[in-house]
């Protein structure tokens, strides 16, 4: 579990980055971190790994203060994706660049070398390739191996998907999926939302250094007072959903306006155009009753 209590931070003597945090994320939970640029989610999260202290409050993993723990043992329980690759890779080898992972926690040994190999296979790597002649999305996938191979109970990303292609951050993505049902406690910093509605189960949103919503993913995206609070927009999906959730009284309960998926909200919005455009003496009564119809008609 990582609590923080009343935690502030800042750069320096610079302006305070963030005012007051208080939040928990229990052991086995995904969670995105959201909001626009200069809102402290990246702050927020080293100071998850002890790359930041704070300057005031108290940040804890499994209940010991971050201030209390060596940067080894914070390794070993938080492992950490920076968002750029190249900031994070330094050996002049694949195969090397794993192995540091385990050299740097004092664990190279021959089960190390063996949960190398194991991932290079998996991965389809080239442990002899030099990384830095590797493309981005390549090198982003060799960073998040060098930290999925120590299996820490915790892994904290920030923004993992940035740079990639559709295919890239499809594996990538896959593989941070494959360890949140494995148990491991994912949190993420990402601007894509379509990426945090298909993968998030919980969202926190922050906005000028301050936690100004968080909560079951679906729920803090359909909240429009949140998310013009952190000057954010939802998923396309949410916003037509809320658009027709809001467009009629029929559709106030109706699955488009409960789904809980980006997929299920497509299928509930089919649903209803396909309904409407079925059904055109529905126009000649209450116009409400379908809001779509005659776009549905001048689009044919």
């Amino acid at each position: 579990m990582i609590e923080f209590r009343d935690v502030h931070a800042s750069y320096g003597d610079a302006t305070p980055i963030l005012k007051g945090i208080d939040l928990t994320i229990e052991d086995g939970e995904f969670v995105a971190f959201v909001g626009t640029n200069g809102a402290g989610k990246s702050t927020t999260m080293r100071l998850m790994n002890g790359l930041m202290k704070p300057d005031q409050g108290t940040v804890l993993i499994d209940g010991v203060p971050t201030t209390q723990l060596k940067t080894s043992e914070l390794a070993r329980r938080v492992g950490f994706l920076f968002q750029n690759p190249d900031r994070q890779i330094c050996s002049s080898a694949v195969r090397d660049e794993l192995l540091f992972s385990f050299q740097a926690v004092g664990r190279l040994d021959d089960e190390a070398r063996r949960r190398v190999e194991r991932i290079i296979e998996e991965l389809g790597f080239d442990g002899d390739a030099d990384p830095f002649l590797l493309n981005r999305g390549t090198r982003q996938l060799l960073a998040l191996a060098s930290i999925v191979v120590l299996a820490p109970p915790v892994i904290v990303l920030d923004e993992p998907t940035t740079g990639l292609d559709f295919r890239e951050c499809t594996e990538v993505m896959d593989i941070i999926s494959r360890l949140h049902r494995a148990g491991t406690t994912v949190i993420m910093v990402c601007h894509d939302m379509e990426v945090v509605a298909d993968f998030a189960e919980r969202v926190v949103v922050m906005a000028d250094g301050r936690v100004v919503g968080q909560g079951p993913t679906f729920e803090v995206l359909r909240d429009r007072r949140i998310m013009e609070e952190a000057d954010l927009v939802p998923p396309q999906m949410v916003d037509i959903s809320l658009t027709l959730a809001t467009a009629s009284p029929r559709f106030a309960d109706a699955p488009v306006a409960t789904a809980n998926t980006l997929c299920e909200m497509q299928a509930a919005i089919e649903d209803i155009v396909v309904g409407d455009a079925a059904a055109p003496a529905m126009s000649k009564g209450n116009p409400e009753d379908a809001p779509f119809q005659g776009a549905v008609r001048k689009e044919r």
